[in-house]
């Protein structure tokens, strides 16, 4: 197992530096994601699962900016929206557009705390650090996200190890079928990835890029792995994908 995690190691630092990971920051320096968790209103939930899911076609016919958007169902009545931009123009028209302006108009019956107190301060905006994709993304069916904060002093070896696990995702996790490492601000992350089934999320949590997470967990991730990492994995099966 040492000898494992010293191979992830040294596969990572090798990767932070190489012209390939470059070229992946140039590629994806301009995108911005958002997260946007939620919880029904009782008795609402397969109204707001239906809604969401409806919203895919809308999102793909007018927002030619967003390029990935996920509607995603959780447990204890939780519903999330996961999404890619091209940039931080295209989050500010998908904000105005036509599904944003839906949701607001139907929040107060679906939402829990409804539009300014469920769904505004759940917002997680963020910058886009690192991702992997493969072409074979409408065939998932179950998604994770999780948030990371920086250990004081860490936020930059937290970022380096993000940027350089996208690499290692695509040459390791073949079931990982898409995955994007995000920096929210200064001091806190997140990761994004979905599978095909759920052997394929055990397949990445038994894999190289969360032993690393877990060896570094200790030094760089606040609340280590368990209270850190564990503990703010969100699990969630993908309603729609546009």
């Amino acid at each position: 197992m040492k000898r494992q995690l010293i191979k992830c190691l040294t596969i990572a630092s090798t990767l932070i530096s190489s012209p390939t990971i470059i070229a992946q920051e140039e590629n994806t320096m301009q995108q911005t994601a958002s997260f946007i968790q939620m919880k029904a209103k009782s008795g609402q939930e397969t109204q707001f699962a239906e809604f969401l899911a409806g919203a895919a076609p809308i999102v793909k016919e007018t927002e030619p900016g967003t390029t990935l958007w996920f509607a995603l169902k959780g447990a204890t009545s939780t519903l999330a929206i996961f999404d890619i931009f091209k940039d931080t123009l295209a989050r500010d028209a998908h904000f105005s557009g036509a599904v944003a302006g839906a949701l607001n108009d139907n929040a107060e019956r679906l939402v829990e705390g409804g539009w300014n107190n469920g769904v505004i301060p759940n917002m997680l905006n963020s910058s886009v650090l690192s991702e992997n994709r493969v072409n074979d993304l409408y065939s998932a069916k179950t998604a994770t996200y999780i948030k990371l904060k920086a250990a004081p002093g860490q936020s930059q070896a937290v970022e380096d190890l993000l940027r350089a696990a996208g690499q290692l995702v695509e040459r390791t996790e073949p079931k990982t079928l898409y995955w994007v490492a995000l920096k929210l601000d200064e001091n806190n992350f997140g990761i994004f990835d979905i599978f095909a089934d759920e052997s394929g999320r055990e397949a990445h949590f038994a894999g190289q890029v969360a032993a690393l997470l877990k060896e570094k967990s200790s030094e760089i991730i606040d609340g280590g792995w368990d209270a850190g990492v564990v503990a703010n994995v969100n699990n969630f099966d993908i309603l729609a994908i546009k």
